[in-house]
């Protein structure tokens, strides 16, 4: 480990003391990514945290810890010695450098990350329609191409990746309207689009056919690159280009609209969601180069919907609470996202975990196995406190059966609830599990527990402590939609 604090130049970057977040035992940040502020004073990394250290307010020990963290992973996959030199370029694949069994994987993964939020009267999957209309800039590759923006920073197409540091080079990107028109050619099916995201022109191009696919999207990424007046973070939740009225303008004149949705966080969808002729959304998130395909196979059934929200996708952008702003005094909690609107009983659009299928899943059978013994975590403690913490020390397990018609996967989610004493939110996620079952079928959805899944971060102590008390169990389909409650007593 470094001998010294002048080794934490190298490693640390600039990070508000009052905007660390949990990344290792004693709740500090080990890392972050070099950056220009190390001379900043109201900082607590590089130079500053070598003054702590040399002046004893911050213990050599805590540094060596941050270095094993970081060094862990290093070890852990043997980059130390004999590990192979990467045999492409990734600034530079071409399309023939793909070969058939990654596109099927990316393919595969564009499919599962979709998350089915609407599907009234059963309108999803399409079968053999007469004629579809494709509206939106969303639906198509940007006319430049898809690596025209440096780091992918600009939204001028279909939107698969966000912008920054961490965007790299489309080999190809299939955009939506390219994989309609190809299974539209085997279906029969005639297919009208307006590749803009002019309203009047979308609503003309919708008017007379049977279904209308609508793409909007929302984009954000690092703030280095400023996009069409967002430097980095979104302005605000609504969807760009004036994707509302664009919807708005579709589902005026087109009794089947299908909206698909492309974003890299929750937008607001007030204006449209509860709108009649808006039948079925499709959130279809930050896909890949295989984008269009995999919305095809959900769209046309070749593949039953079954991801869930990662996020709460709120009614009014109000409800996420305060935003946190470069410098502010941002009150750090574990009331964020679905735990906060549990706590102030606020009504989501849609729920963290929620996600719709084309078949149906019964939940039965909760079954709780074992307790911890009250009291903080004992035992050797090294990288991510005592050894004990990661012991399993309860098991849950629920039946999950398919009661539809065909083959599907559910993803049962487990919460737990911590006694009133710890002053935690309602519940909190401590598991999931994706099932695939036939129809007619069951599987079992088995959840263990570890210590620290029902530990709580004492202040007064320092440690992270079991409470006595009643803990309730909670097993669903999302963080609202709970089908199997218990109670595991300590």
């Amino acid at each position: 480990m470094l001998a010294n604090a002048a080794g934490a130049h190298s490693i640390m970057s600039d990070w508000n003391a009052q905007h660390t977040t949990v990344g290792s035992a004693n709740g500090g940040l080990d890392m972050t990514m070099p950056g220009t502020d190390f001379q900043k004073q109201n900082v607590y990394w590089g130079p500053q945290l070598q003054k702590a250290i040399n002046n004893t307010q911050v213990q050599q020990s805590r540094l060596d810890d941050m270095v094993k963290r970081i060094l862990a992973a290093w070890y852990l996959v043997g980059q130390d010695k004999g590990y192979p030199t990467s045999t492409f370029n990734s600034w530079n694949i071409s399309r023939k450098d793909v070969d058939a069994t990654h596109k099927t994987n990316v393919r595969k993964m564009a499919a599962d990350g979709i998350v089915l939020l609407k599907n009234a009267n059963a309108s999803l999957p399409l079968a053999k329609p007469k004629s579809i209309a494709v509206i939106g800039l969303d639906s198509i590759v940007a006319p430049n191409g898809p690596n025209a923006c440096g780091d992918r920073g600009c939204n001028n197409g279909t939107l698969a990746v966000g912008w920054g540091s961490g965007a790299v080079e489309f080999p190809y990107l299939i955009a939506p309207l390219d994989a309609i028109k190809t299974q539209a050619a085997k279906d029969g099916t005639v297919v009208t689009s307006s590749p803009n995201d002019n309203a009047q022109q979308g609503a003309t191009a919708a008017q007379s056919t049977e279904y209308a696919v609508v793409c909007i999207n929302s984009d954000s990424g690092e703030g280095y690159i400023n996009v069409e007046g967002n430097q980095g973070d979104r302005n605000n939740l609504d969807a760009w280009h004036n994707g509302n009225e664009l919807v708005k303008a579709v589902a005026a004149v087109n009794r089947k609209t299908v909206v698909v949705v492309h974003s890299v966080g929750p937008i607001i969808m007030e204006p449209w969601i509860d709108n009649p002729n808006v039948v079925a959304v499709v959130w279809a998130g930050l896909p890949g180069q295989e984008s269009g395909n995999g919305l095809v196979d959900v769209l046309f059934g070749s593949v039953n919907p079954s991801g869930k929200l990662p996020y709460t996708i709120a009614k009014r952008q109000a409800d996420y609470g305060e935003a946190i702003t470069s410098g502010g005094d941002a009150n750090w909690d574990l009331l964020v996202d679905y735990r906060r609107f549990d706590k102030l009983n606020i009504t989501p659009r849609f729920e963290f975990g929620y996600g719709l299928s084309y078949t149906n899943f019964t939940y039965a059978d909760l079954t709780i196995n074992g307790a911890p013994s009250a009291g903080p975590a004992v035992g050797k403690t090294g990288p991510g406190g005592p050894a004990d913490l990661w012991e399993t020390v309860a098991t849950v397990t629920a039946k999950i059966s398919n009661s539809g018609h065909q083959l599907g996967a559910e993803v049962p989610q487990l919460y737990i609830g911590y006694p009133a004493s710890t002053n935690s939110p309602p519940k909190q996620l401590r598991g999931f599990a994706k099932i695939k079952i036939d129809a007619g079928a069951s599987g079992t959805a088995t959840f263990n527990l570890k210590r620290r899944d029902l530990s709580y971060w004492d202040e007064a102590t320092r440690k992270w402590t079991v409470a006595a008390g009643e803990y309730g169990v909670f097993v669903g389909s999302s963080s609202r939609d709970v089908r199997l409650t218990g109670k595991l007593v300590v």
